[in-house]
């Protein structure tokens, strides 16, 4: 049996960039339009919640900071990938964001002068990573959700997971979800949608990300014909904890700590001599990984071979203040005080730079579908995002997508319908995973994967690493096809929602690889070693890749400069 439920927007994600999508178009729509928010968990349980150490803006122009130093150090960090347009838009809205979050009760840190407080990040020449001790991401997301309860035309549901976009003649109509405390098969029917399910972090095994974010929408687009941009940059942290991979944030290294080798050497003032322990994410993960690899690292568990991070220069009483998390994770995790001894790091996966291709408005070309956040790519980032910009980015973003759905309707208020076979398909498409009567394991191959990612699309890579990945990821999408589910039942079966991911996050996979395999250069976080040099002549270019039957197709689009004329990057 299918459930329909009726509604004018359906917002798929309740991370950041969803809640303000969903405020967004509730304030705009005046009360008149029903809106549905669904979360894959509670939806103050995103992954948003995550982020640690800041939110970019240009709050103190007086001080000597300005909207062109901060699009500058955006275009400069995104190896000059980012579409410049995008990026002047964005710097002058990330303040008025910041003031607002502000005025819902966001408790940012402050100056001794009572002003909001900002700290140093990788790649900013300002100070303006504007902070809530080390915990801004849930502070953010609880300021949105608490703003998201004043309005009464917005209904929330938990543990909603995303299986398919509902789609006819380029016309959204609605998503079809499988309520997971249930296994009820739903069908959310609307006139519009945004997509704010977050990136595909757990294409990796050695992440940052939680194990919730496995690509989900942008799978779904990706098999509804939709383009993904740029998927091969993915970001590597630095610093992620050994051996679990958890985010130690940069604002670690904004508040003076340092990173250390073997030989107990400050490694970074050889790579980024100006800028040092504060280079931009890209440059600090490959100068860490060729310490490792020049024999410079301390021999980790299963090959996880670490440099440290040193907090000492910061003192224990800002650690404790200002870094609190930060180091209730190194006690809780490793048995390591930062304050008494460093912290073994190396390079996790942190970021999609990529995602759904949208303009700045977030439309995705699909009638009534707009997306924002980490699943959608206006191509802020470029190939290396700066720290501190994306919990902006989904602000920003999701605040213009949901403006523009609301806009949309109030124009366009003819309703969808459903379809003759909806309900069929709806049914089918859960049945066909759970039914499957073959004796693969979806987490040995989720396992595989990682293997695969870690090992051949991770910081330095090569046409060899890269096509023998390939390989290997396409003979885990036909295994994908002939599943063992071995749990029965419908409340909260596990296996057959990691079913489900595991067939997404094999598929992206093989986007994220064929476009670094035709990327013959190197430029931000992809770094080819038989292609060192990035190549503007050639690759001054997005990768768009469509899926066209079971071939993914690769073609490109110019990225838009405005001012700023692509230089070497000297840190």
């Amino acid at each position: 049996m299918v459930e329909v439920l009726d509604y004018d927007l359906v917002i798929i994600g309740s991370g950041l960039a969803g809640l303000r999508a969903a405020i967004e178009a509730a304030k705009t729509g005046q009360g008149k339009l029903r809106i549905a928010i669904i979360a894959k968990n509670q939806l103050m349980r995103a992954h948003s919640i995550s982020a640690e150490g800041g939110s970019a803006a240009v709050l103190y122009e007086e001080e000597g900071d300005s909207f062109d130093l901060h699009a500058y150090d955006t275009i400069k960090g995104s190896d000059y990938l980012a579409d410049q347009d995008v990026i002047e838009f964005f710097v002058r809205q990330c303040p008025v964001d910041i003031m607002e979050l502000e005025h819902w009760g966001l408790p940012w840190a402050r100056r001794e002068d009572g002003r909001i407080a900002q700290r140093a990040f990788g790649g900013h020449s300002f100070n303006r990573a504007t902070y809530a001790s080390d915990r801004t991401g849930f502070f953010e997301v609880h300021a949105l959700y608490d703003t998201l309860l004043k309005y009464g035309n917005v209904d929330k549901f938990h543990e909603q997971f995303a299986v398919d976009f509902l789609i006819d003649n380029n016309r959204f109509r609605g998503v079809v979800a499988i309520d997971i405390a249930t296994g009820e098969i739903r069908i959310f029917k609307a006139k519009a949608g945004i997509i704010a399910t977050g990136g595909l972090g757990r294409l990796y095994g050695y992440t940052t990300y939680s194990h919730l974010v496995t690509g989900d929408g942008l799978a779904i687009a990706l098999r509804r014909g939709l383009e993904m941009k740029d998927l091969e940059f993915v970001q590597f942290h630095p610093t992620g904890l050994v051996p679990s991979g958890i985010l130690i944030t940069e604002g670690v290294r904004g508040d003076g700590g340092i990173l250390k080798n073997a030989q107990g050497e400050r490694f970074m003032e050889r790579y980024a001599p100006k800028k040092k322990d504060l280079a931009p994410r890209d440059i600090v993960s490959r100068s860490i990984m060729t310490e490792i690899l020049n024999g410079k690292g301390f021999k980790g568990p299963n090959g996880l071979d670490y440099v440290l991070l040193d907090f000492s220069p910061i003192g224990a009483e800002k650690i404790k203040e200002k870094l609190s998390q930060v180091r209730e994770i190194g006690i809780h995790y490793v048995g390591i005080d930062p304050v008494e001894s460093p912290l073994p790091i190396r390079p996790a996966a942190h970021y999609t730079m990529g995602g759904i291709n949208v303009n700045v408005l977030g439309n995705t070309g699909v009638d009534g579908l707009w997306a924002a956040g980490e699943a959608a790519c206006v191509s802020t980032h470029g190939a290396n995002r700066l720290g501190a910009n994306s919990t902006s980015e989904c602000v920003v973003f999701g605040k213009v997508a949901g403006g523009e759905a609301a806009k949309w309707l109030l124009k366009n208020n003819n309703g969808v319908s459903l379809l003759e076979g909806d309900r069929k398909h709806a049914e089918s498409i859960v049945a066909e995973v759970n039914n499957q009567n073959g004796d693969n394991d979806p987490y040995e191959i989720k396992r595989r994967l990682w293997d695969i990612m870690d090992k051949d699309a991770y910081v330095f890579r090569n046409e060899a690493g890269l096509t023998d990945g390939l390989k290997a990821v396409r003979e885990l999408k036909k295994m994908s096809k002939s599943i063992i589910i071995k749990e029965r039942g419908n409340v909260y079966n596990q296996n057959l929602i990691a079913a489900f991911e595991m067939r997404n996050v094999v598929e992206l996979a093989e986007v994220v690889i064929t476009g670094a395999l035709e990327r013959k250069e190197s430029r931000g976080s992809h770094f080819r070693t038989d292609y060192p040099n990035r190549d503007d002549v050639n690759y001054l270019k997005h990768t768009i890749a469509r899926r066209e039957g079971d071939k993914i197709l690769i073609s490109y689009l110019p990225v838009k400069l405005t001012k700023w004329k692509p230089e070497p990057r000297v840190y």
